[in-house]
């Protein structure tokens, strides 16, 4: 992904409208015990699409912001979000994205882990929370909804972002020669036409066909 400051604003209102999402409409929702993490969702997709470094950056941010407005202790969302969009983006480093179910798929097991990392960060902080198979349910189900939840979310974000991604680059490798360049290949190619027409004239003028 190229990141040139227009890009950084969609990624940023990217990142805003998740957590008013997650805050005014999914953290209300409730479906078998648990709470979709869109959130989470939308970072994988930013690491996907961008990098391990943008996916980190995305992560620690959304996650500072999370816990801002939940007013949450600050820096245990972002401890995760950070993990979660590193590991998209390293995940995309190292292999291609050759099916849709992948993002999808992918989105379901970093939530899953997620899930795992941000539980074991409240008992070694003291917080009050159950342990059970519930949560070890929760947690699962959360990853279910998240898989479903990347089927929109990546298509999405991906088609805000197109402008910045460079995945077709057979198609952009022209662009990336210098202008300069370039005029001098056509140049050459139209003085070697020349000559070639003028050799095939004097040969037929002189003869030889």
């Amino acid at each position: 992904m190229i990141v040139t400051w227009r890009i950084g604003i969609r990624v940023a209102l990217i990142v805003f409208l998740a957590v008013i999402l997650q805050v005014s409409f999914f953290s209300y929702l409730s479906i078998l015990g648990a709470t979709p993490d869109f959130i989470g969702v939308v970072v994988v997709a930013l690491g996907l699409l961008g990098g391990g470094v943008i996916g980190a950056v995305c992560g620690f941010a959304t996650g500072l912001l999370v816990d801002s407005v939940l007013l949450q202790t600050l820096g245990v969302s972002s401890l995760v979000l950070l993990t979660m969009g590193y590991l998209a983006g390293r995940f995309r480093e190292g292999f291609e994205l050759s099916g849709v179910l992948v993002p999808a798929a992918l989105a379901g097991a970093l939530t899953v882990a997620g899930a795992s990392i941000f539980a074991a960060i409240q008992l070694m902080l003291g917080v009050d929370t159950p342990v059970s198979l519930l949560v070890l349910r929760e947690i699962l189900v959360k990853g279910l909804l998240a898989f479903l939840l990347a089927w929109p979310a990546y298509p999405l974000v991906r088609r805000a972002l197109r402008p910045a991604l460079v995945d077709d680059l057979p198609a952009r490798r022209r662009l990336m020669v210098p202008a300069g360049l370039r005029r001098g290949r056509r140049l050459r190619r139209r003085r070697g036409e020349r000559l070639t027409g003028t050799v095939g004239a004097r040969r037929v003028r002189g003869g030889v066909v």
